[in-house]
């Protein structure tokens, strides 16, 4: 498995493009979510050249999973799609909060034989050293009820920001994820890799900047 981490702009398009036409395979033919669609691909107005994704590939080469990171200092989708789930709470916009959203942790082939439990703990492991890396110590999003639950048995400190609602017929909340003690140990990650995350640049592809986590930062 090999996680890759950059930004839209340091992309080469074809991978750009797998990455948007993986999201539309999850999140609207499978999921069922009512979102932008162009040509097979997802995509919304928080992609933009410098938006920080953090993507998972097979050996195969095939995307298997994705998160995408927004600085609350700019806008978000939860400050200016879901800002009534905070229940009158002040939006966060403070450079210690990132927000996390477009979570994915499984093929996109209903077939694929990826351990989708080992996957999701390293996807968001790696994603967790990333946005710690760029200063955040809390993470806030958007999830289904499920998610919720599954992070809690996973034993990250995560807990809600407001009260459930229901949007397109399924129960939704706002979830902190706090990157401390608890959920460092809960994902294995080493106390220091906050600020010590080690990564490599390589060219996978022509114009795509890839850093791929060492092993030892990752789970399982």
């Amino acid at each position: 498995m090999q996680i890759i981490i950059g930004r839209s702009k340091d992309f080469a398009s074809a991978f750009e493009n797998a990455l948007a036409e993986y999201r539309y395979k999850i999140f609207i033919e499978r999921l069922g979510w009512s979102l932008p669609v162009e040509n097979g691909m997802e995509r919304d107005q928080f992609d933009h050249p410098n938006t920080l994704y953090v993507v998972s590939r097979d050996t195969n080469g095939e995307i298997c999973g994705c998160a995408r990171l927004l600085p609350t200092t700019e806008p978000y989708l939860l400050s200016e799609v879901f800002p009534h789930m905070l229940n009158d709470a002040p939006i966060p916009r403070t450079r210690d909060v990132w927000e996390l959203s477009r979570f994915a942790a499984s093929g996109a082939n209903p077939n694929s034989t990826i351990d989708v439990a080992t996957n999701t703990r390293n996807l968001l492991a790696a994603t967790i050293q990333v946005a710690a890396k760029h200063g955040a110590k809390r993470l806030i999003f958007v999830t289904h009820m499920g998610a919720e639950r599954l992070l809690i048995r996973m034993g990250v400190h995560a807990h809600r920001a407001g009260v459930p609602i229901v949007a397109d017929g399924a129960r939704i909340v706002a979830c902190w994820i706090e990157i401390d003690e608890q959920t460092l140990r809960a994902l294995d990650i080493p106390m220091n890799a906050a600020s010590e995350a080690r990564v490599t640049v390589q060219r996978k592809e022509p114009r795509e900047v890839a850093r791929q986590l060492r092993g030892e930062l990752m789970a399982g």
